[in-house]
């Protein structure tokens, strides 16, 4: 077994291209290793801002030998009268073998002709000096560039390649119109601390030379010295570092060389708000906050963290240059926090129509009236008193206004927080200001939700307004195309709903407005019909991918082409929930078990019958004059007692009552179906047969108050 290294050299690449490409090369590499029957014992992948390396060990030294059957053309083809015809001639050419060899073999199709072929091995050097281009060429990503004048694209350029199998250099050739790269064992160090060509001896110590010349390749491992020395720096000041997710993974791939470097900063802009500092900090500079170390209240300290990727005895110096930065950018928000200031937050209303929200739906200020009269009609769905009204209003008309301020022009991250703080400075009440914030909640997949109703209201009716009209305009996502973020936004609408308990009507309220931008559109196509089947498709991932719910229950509660049950969903997304998560339930205590043949097969023969899926009360659809035997009376009076379960389940979403029920006219049921007073359904009198069917088709009905039950998979 061997061992082989390819290392490709560049300037300094994309933070996030590094992950990326370690992540297409892991599916890439070992594809392309299988495709080509070679089974390494272990595939190692690397990456820093100045090269990719991949390094494979317990590679055989050859492909195996292997056995191949290949088909030719038809007998009557290939030979005429007992001679090989050209067809033969060159089929044997072809496979590198003399027409002797060839056979011929009955198929279902006729006679043809086979070949059985031997193929030895080829060589794993020659396969991965075949296979190397591919790798580097096809890998993908955002801002890839062409460099010399050649057509290799890659984010930045390529400025060595290192192939080595065990310690033999692998010959690979890299072009690039008139730039050639052949590969060596020349690897090339820090641009500081060992700017030298590096040699590699051989592949399997390539991870161990380069972090003797203070290069870790490995990103877990420059993951684990980060974390560890940035909470040691912040240790060393009496604090305790914030270590945001996102940031450590970005300055993960800034560095080959981690050096934890403490700064400061002037104690006076403490005074800002905190998510000001952490914004210019974490966002802007990429340092790391710190905060104090007690259990009663966390602050910030005047201290920062910044990974250098320098010389660490120049940590001074370092330090130093870091800190004037950060003072410029820290003065600057003091100065824009403390202009925004000296105006109330209303006085900014003005100027939201100066910013186009979108450029055929008017300003920023036109999307506050709009989601003024969507808040509206919320509150009015969910009977809050005029108190109530009256905060959210304020909150709705006041939610965008900080978009105009010097500071969340300058720091866009911050809009909704510095609308918070503005207002409570404009003295605006606690509840009005907490809603401006967040209404913008929940501003990702992870974040966090509004917790209170005037945060809720407002960000539904902003949400609810930007899809309406986005979707007007026929600029529907498709594939992963969605620039306004619409599938997010619509995410948020249900996932707010659920989160608060909301009894709102999400039909009516996109019926509505649907209506209302039409009549100020008149040139537009209702919007209705597109957004009901988005918000279906958003219901549907929502159950499956956030709360776990099985695919077939939720076919079960939101049947594919089921327009009474989509409608059903939109006209009360809790009722969705509740419904699915039910089911989940009594699937894991076996209660579904008890119920499912029975109503399933109900379920399957009423469609022969001709009643509609609503009606649950059979006085006056079944006739008991037409009953010939016991056990349809007993069906009839079980129906009549189950009707006042069914009705409260479905006005007070008590599934368990409904479930008690279905339970209790089950073994009725069986014995209208198979005991010794059964009858036969599709009786030969047409009046008998719809009275039975009748009965099947309202046990249905009680049962798709719940689910429709033949989309659910047991067993």
């Amino acid at each position: 077994m061997a061992n082989f290294l390819l290392e490709v050299g560049t300037e300094e690449l994309p933070a996030d291209f590094v992950d990326s490409a370690i992540a297409q090369w892991k599916t890439t590499i070992t594809k392309s290793l299988s495709d080509s029957l070679l089974t390494p014992e272990n595939i190692q992948l690397y990456g820093t801002p100045r090269r990719l390396a991949v390094v494979i060990t317990g590679l055989p030294p050859q492909q195996p030998d292997r056995d191949e059957e290949v088909k030719g053309p038809p007998a009557s083809v290939a030979f005429k009268d007992g001679e090989p015809t050209k067809a033969a001639a060159g089929f044997a050419k072809k496979q590198g073998v003399a027409v002797k060899d060839l056979e011929l073999r009955d198929t279902n199709k006729g006679e043809f002709v086979f070949l059985q072929k031997h193929i030895p091995g080829q060589k794993s050097p020659e396969i991965l000096q075949k296979l190397i281009p591919d790798w580097i060429n096809k890998l993908e990503g955002r801002r890839f560039m062409r460099w010399g004048d050649g057509d290799l694209r890659f984010p930045r350029p390529i400025r060595w390649l290192v192939a080595l199998w065990d310690k033999e250099v692998l010959p690979v050739k890299l072009e690039n119109g008139s730039t050639i790269l052949n590969s060596d064992r020349n690897s090339y160090g820090h641009r500081v601390l060992s700017p030298e060509p590096i040699p590699i001896p051989d592949a399997a110590s390539y991870a161990e030379t380069l972090r003797n010349a203070g290069i870790e390749v490995d990103p877990q491992i420059r993951q684990h010295t980060i974390t560890e020395q940035v909470q040691q720096a912040a240790n060393s000041v009496q604090g305790v570092a914030e270590i945001p997710p996102d940031l450590l993974a970005e300055v993960i791939n800034l560095v080959e060389s981690p050096n934890a470097v403490v700064g400061k900063f002037d104690e006076a802009f403490l005074e800002l708000p905190p998510e000001v500092i952490q914004t210019v900090m974490v966002t802007h500079q990429r340092y790391f906050p710190i905060k104090t170390n007690n259990n009663t209240e966390t602050q910030l300290l005047p201290n920062f963290i910044t990974i250098s990727n320098g010389d660490p005895k120049k940590a001074d110096l370092i330090a130093a240059g870091n800190e004037r930065v950060i003072r410029a950018r820290l003065a600057d928000a003091k100065f824009f926090y403390d202009a925004d200031c000296d105006e109330p937050l209303e006085t900014y209303l003005p100027q939201l129509e100066t910013v186009t929200f979108q450029a055929d739906l008017g300003s920023m200020r036109d999307k506050v009236d709009n989601l003024i009269e969507i808040a509206e009609e919320i509150s009015n769905q969910l009977n809050l008193n005029a108190d109530q009204w009256e905060i959210i209003e304020r909150a709705a008309l006041l939610c965008k206004a900080d978009l105009v301020s010097q500071m969340v022009y300058e720091f866009p991250e911050l809009q909704g927080i510095m609308g918070e703080k503005y207002a409570l400075v404009s003295r605006e009440t606690p509840e009005v200001a907490k809603g401006i914030f967040e209404h913008y909640l929940p501003r990702g997949a992870d974040d966090i939700l509004p917790e209170t109703l005037t945060g809720q209201v407002v960000g539904l009716a902003d949400r609810l307004d930007t899809l309406v009209r986005i979707f007007g305009l026929g600029m529907i996502p498709t594939g992963s195309s969605d620039p306004f973020a619409l599938r997010r936004a619509a995410n948020g609408v249900i996932n707010i709903t659920w989160h608060a308990n909301l009894e709102i009507n999400l039909d009516e309220l996109l019926g509505q407005f649907s209506d209302s931008f039409v009549e100020q559109y008149s040139s537009k196509t209702s919007p209705y019909a597109a957004l009901q089947e988005f918000f279906v498709q958003r219901i549907r991932t929502l159950l499956q991918e956030e709360l776990k719910i099985d695919y077939d229950l939720v076919n079960a509660v939101l049947a594919e082409g089921d327009v009474e049950y989509q409608k059903r969903a939109l006209q009360d997304l809790l009722d969705i929930r509740d419904r699915a998560q039910f089911l989940a339930r009594i699937r894991n205590n076996n209660t579904l078990d008890t119920i499912y043949e029975t109503v399933n097969r109900s379920t399957r023969l009423a469609v022969k019958g001709d009643l509609d899926t609503t009606p649950l009360d059979p006085t006056g659809i079944v006739d008991p004059d037409r009953f010939e035997k016991a056990s349809e009376q007993a069906f009839y009076d079980s129906l009549v007692k189950l009707v006042p379960q069914t009705e409260n389940a479905r006005e007070n979403r008590d599934y368990q009552r409904l479930v008690d029920g279905l339970a209790a006219i089950t073994p009725v049921v069986s014995n209208f179906f198979d005991g010794e007073d059964s009858v036969m359904v599709m009786a030969e009198d047409p009046d008998i047969q719809a009275n039975r069917l009748n009965l099947l088709g309202l046990l249905r009905n009680h049962a798709r108050v719940l689910a429709n039950f033949g989309e659910i998979v047991v067993g």
